[in-house]
């Protein structure tokens, strides 16, 4: 196994004294600020380390390369962009306090997350259709080294799956702006250039995405080991138990406890470095 450590401040000191730490026999930079430390042996007090220098620290196995992947599935909202676009609505709606605190429940794995987007959804009745369009101009984000790791999987010829519990309108444009491959979402119910407040359609929920990745998985023919899976939130753990590399990515703690890697520090792209 080796220790990734990376992050914007990581150093070459900081590598060094991480690898002293868990007792690491080489350390290679792998990328500007990402060091592999080679034979680490994993420990608390580098990870406890790690935290205090503010970077990241996953252990991974050796030779396993980026470029033999097949599929590599993502969460949307927080994930491969900066927010959650149905706070964003609400605030446009005025209940953006309201929606997001049921939001950041289901988001803990507390509330059953068809639910709480019914519920949310709900609360958006009557806002115009062209308030989607605002969420998406202004204040719609790509999250920090995203468009790196999408070029790196365009380069490798690795598939992209965005998965996503928010809506179609988003990922429909994200698929068209970044070339991504496959995506799943939901669709809202609009009338009259309104939202009705309701969802057409099943819910994309924890067991959709778990579904949408193995249907794409097997459609590539891919082995476990040749998928990864970036998410943030508790309605993600289903897919990211199918993947042959987890990846936690600005994390609540129920999901950062069951997956591989966490990336709290680093950008999108801090995912081809956990790979030789």
């Amino acid at each position: 196994m080796s220790l990734v450590v990376q992050g914007p401040g990581a150093a070459p000191a900081h590598a060094a004294e991480l690898a002293r730490l868990a007792g690491a026999r080489e350390i290679e930079q792998v990328a500007g600020t990402a060091y592999r430390l080679r034979d680490a042996a994993d420990n608390a007090a580098v990870r406890e380390r790690a935290r205090e220098l503010r970077l990241d620290c996953g252990f991974v196995p050796d030779a396993r390369r980026f470029a033999d992947l097949k599929l590599l599935a993502m969460d949307m909202d927080s994930t491969l962009i900066t927010i959650e676009c149905i706070d964003e609505l609400g605030d446009l709606a005025g209940k953006r306090a309201e929606i997001s605190a049921v939001t950041a429940r289901a988001m803990r794995g507390e509330i059953d997350f068809s639910e709480s987007l019914r519920r949310r959804v709900g609360l958006l009745a009557g806002l115009g259709v062209d308030a989607l369009e605002r969420v998406y101009r202004e204040r719609l984000r790509l999250s920090p080294g995203a468009e790196a790791l999408v070029a790196a999987c365009r380069k490798h010829g690795v598939k992209l799956l965005l998965v996503s519990g928010g809506f179609a309108f988003f990922t429909d444009r994200l698929k068209a702006r970044l070339g991504l491959d496959y995506t799943i979402s939901n669709e809202l119910g609009i009338a009259d250039a309104k939202l009705t407040g309701g969802i057409v359609g099943r819910v994309v929920d924890a067991e959709a995405k778990a579904a949408r990745f193995r249907e794409v998985a097997h459609a590539l023919g891919a082995s476990r080991e040749q998928t990864v899976a970036i998410g943030d939130g508790a309605n993600d753990l289903k897919m990211l138990a199918e993947a042959g590399l987890s990846v936690a990515y600005r994390a609540k703690p129920v999901v950062k406890a069951k997956t591989d890697c966490a990336l709290d520090f680093a950008g999108l792209d801090g995912v081809v470095n956990l790979f030789e």
